[in-house]
């Protein structure tokens, strides 16, 4: 074998053997974000243009997030927070629409305590996704409940569910490893008298 085949044959046996390191490391980082971000990829995916731009905004968020000074609540505040949802959630048996507005409040001032910004809910989404991808679902439902609650577009049903939905990111926030979905957590029907 000649020396220019020789050579030939070493540049290809480079070049395939790039590709394959390049396609497994493209592989493993969008399979780390697949972990890292949950069901919030693949609605990244879904919105977004191509894989690509899809993962390039996923890392974006990770890379902001990694910025920020995110903190875990202490015992005394997750108590605080805690009585705080009650009473929102007594509030709901006489005013569900209120019971909501409040519930988006608090949790805004638990992200804002834990470090998150709050400058517009876009941004509140995309931050929330790096570490809470598995609830951010639920918050997404409940704030579109509450913004056509302004319209008067919502029955009180609907309102329940909002809170539902609330208390799972609010609770995902806390860190309490409570689900927001079971029945404890459920706040009364309108006109009911459990709290």
């Amino acid at each position: 074998m000649s020396t220019g085949a020789i050579v030939v044959l070493i540049v290809a046996v480079v070049v395939v053997l790039g590709l394959v390191g390049w396609l497994l490391s493209t592989q493993l980082r969008s399979r780390q974000l697949q972990r890292r971000f949950g069901p919030e990829y693949d609605r990244a995916l879904q919105e977004g243009q191509n894989r690509r731009a899809a993962e390039r905004d996923l890392a974006g968020r990770q890379k902001r997030h990694a910025g920020y000074d995110i903190t875990s609540l202490s015992s005394a505040a997750r108590e605080r927070y805690s009585r705080q949802w009650s009473l929102i959630q007594e509030e709901f048996v006489d005013h569900p629409a209120n019971a909501v507005t409040e519930a988006d409040r608090l949790v805004t001032v638990v992200m804002s305590e834990r470090g998150y910004p709050t400058e517009g809910y876009e941004q509140q989404l995309a931050d929330l996704s790096v570490q809470h991808g598995t609830t951010l679902e639920h918050y997404r439902t409940a704030h579109d409940i509450r913004t056509r609650t302004d319209d008067g577009q919502v029955s009180t049903e609907d309102l329940r569910k909002a809170m539902v939905h609330y208390r799972s990111l609010f609770d995902d926030l806390l860190g309490s490893g409570k689900s927001g979905m079971d029945s404890q957590s459920e706040p009364a029907h309108h006109g009911d008298t459990r709290a």
